[in-house]
């Protein structure tokens, strides 16, 4: 089995993704291959694509991972390993696996396989995002039924199930380092990893053998290519078929391709950081926030290819039409000349536009902004989550881990949240959202909208917008996945261009 790029060896790709960069694509593998799909993804892996990362994202919209249930447009829980199952008592599901499934090494899927990636996933070191505050366990009952439980009822059990950190790999994923399993020709999708050029590209097969049917592409040759405007110009270059996050500066440029545009449950935002530095004042915070005009960005930098933000919740969720309004308790102090630092990465490129943007209007309101740190994410995201920083601009789906609004505000706005930029903490707050993750999915939406009324009212975040998805695609190529929560792109259906 190849075996994933060592640090060093991920330094030296790292030079290689800079030519790629260049647009300098000539040997890359597949280029030219007809029946090949060339795709140009947005993010570089962060952890070398261990799926206990956000690179748990990529694998999945790459056709490479899968997991037990899969999320249709509304949230709902669907069958996807498993083809069926049944809540048995408050805590249990049993589920029943789908037959003639096999992992990518030819390894025959069996309940307790199943079983022990959730079991790995549940206990690793730093286990997915989707288990936070969950004491998750597994047992096969049969070779094609498990049982998944968690130490509490959890209402949402089948929706956690759904999300890519919990996709279910053979044995062999494991063998070289459990807490960080390797999903080369382990995993169970339509396409094989096969291998990953560190931060530059990975090379994928068809799955032959996949339990949905063949392939229509004999391959995928992924390229990671963070600048935005050296993808637009490998799709008009005819260099790859498809890729994702068309900026919006790119748009006029994108001619004789489609766009395939649809709304994206995902929130571009400041965070202001009320732990440390300046704005942990909470009337400087509110300083900010009267500061910034979310209207300029929409307009300007997304030209009005973004939809405006009334709150955390955008249009994607319709049941988010009408959020009640934020209270704020504290009013504005005037600034005299205070620092802000300001951090977003470059993988998007409207974000340094927009703090470029957010940096003016600070100044502006009477704020000192010391500098403006533009770098890529897998670079700059220990500072963010360190607080390093007096602004975060950044995008962020909040439905890329469950589907679930509340498990959103619990990673992002409580005090043991695992991606709590703000670095807010909020006893009053937490128990809001201990309480609502107790209800049902109905009320868990209604509970969420009234949360993130009270993370707005701390002025811990200003929404500037919630982002469109733009997927570029090449004449010919079709059967690309639309799929509002971001989590896949390539699909079996996906037919390469003539």
């Amino acid at each position: 089995m190849p075996v994933r790029p060592n640090r060093a060896s991920l330094t030296a790709s790292m030079l290689a993704g800079a030519l790629l960069l260049s647009g300098c694509f000539a040997g890359s593998p597949g280029t030219g291959t007809a029946d090949r799909l060339n795709v140009g993804m947005a993010f570089q892996p962060a952890a070398e694509m261990s799926p206990y990362s956000d690179d748990a994202v990529l694998l999945s919209k790459l056709g490479v991972t899968e997991t037990l249930t899969s999320l249709d447009p509304d949230g709902t829980p669907r069958p996807a390993l498993a083809e069926s199952w049944e809540q048995i008592d408050p805590v249990t599901l049993r589920m029943t696996l789908r037959p003639g499934v096999s992992f990518h090494d030819g390894t025959p899927l069996t309940a307790e396989h199943a079983a022990a990636a959730l079991h790995d996933a549940a206990t690793a070191t730093t286990p997915p995002r989707a288990l936070k505050g969950v004491e998750l366990s597994a047992a096969a009952t049969g070779e094609r039924t498990l049982e998944v439980s968690t130490a509490t009822p959890d209402p949402i059990l089948a929706q956690r199930l759904t999300a890519p950190g919990l996709a279910i790999l053979a044995p062999s994923a494991y063998r070289e380092d459990p807490t960080a399993p390797d999903p080369v020709r382990a995993a169970t999708g339509p396409y094989v990893l096969d291998s990953v050029q560190g931060a530059a590209s990975a090379t994928l097969s068809a799955n032959r053998e996949y339990w949905g049917g063949a392939p229509k592409a004999s391959g995928v040759d992924a390229r990671f290519i963070a600048d935005g405007a050296s993808r637009a110009n490998a799709l008009r270059a005819g260099e790859v078929d498809i890729i994702d996050t068309v900026p919006v500066s790119q748009l006029p440029t994108i001619t004789g391709h489609q766009v395939l545009d649809f709304p994206l449950p995902r929130l571009v935002s400041a965070h202001l950081n009320t732990r440390k530095g300046t704005l942990s004042d909470p009337a400087l915070r509110a300083a900010a926030r009267d500061a910034v005009h979310p209207a300029q960005i929409t307009a300007g930098v997304y030209a009005g290819q973004a939809d405006p933000a009334k709150g955390l919740f955008g249009p994607a969720s319709t049941w988010a039409a009408e959020p009640p309004a934020p209270q704020h308790e504290t009013a504005p102090a005037t600034p005299q000349g205070q620092p802000i630092r300001i951090a977003t990465y470059d993988e998007r490129p409207e974000l340094p536009e927009i703090a470029s943007v957010v940096a003016e209007n600070l100044r502006s309101a009477g704020f000192t902004v010391e500098n403006v740190v533009v770098q890529e994410y897998s670079t700059l995201e220990s500072k963010l989550l360190r607080g390093d920083y007096d602004v975060v601009i950044g995008t962020r789906s909040y439905g890329i881990d469950t589907g679930d609004p509340v498990g959103y505000l619990s990673t992002d706005w409580t005090c043991g949240g695992s991606y709590n930029l703000s670095m807010l903490c909020d006893p009053a707050l937490d128990a809001a959202v201990a309480e609502a993750g107790a209800a049902d999915a109905e009320q868990r939406k209604q509970a969420a909208m009234r949360i993130a009324a009270q993370v707005l009212a701390h002025d811990a975040v200003i929404p500037l917008a919630h982002e469109r998805t733009r997927i570029g695609v090449a004449p010919g190529v079709h059967g690309v996945a639309e799929d509002s929560f971001d989590r896949r792109l390539i699909t079996a259906e996906t037919v390469p261009g003539a």
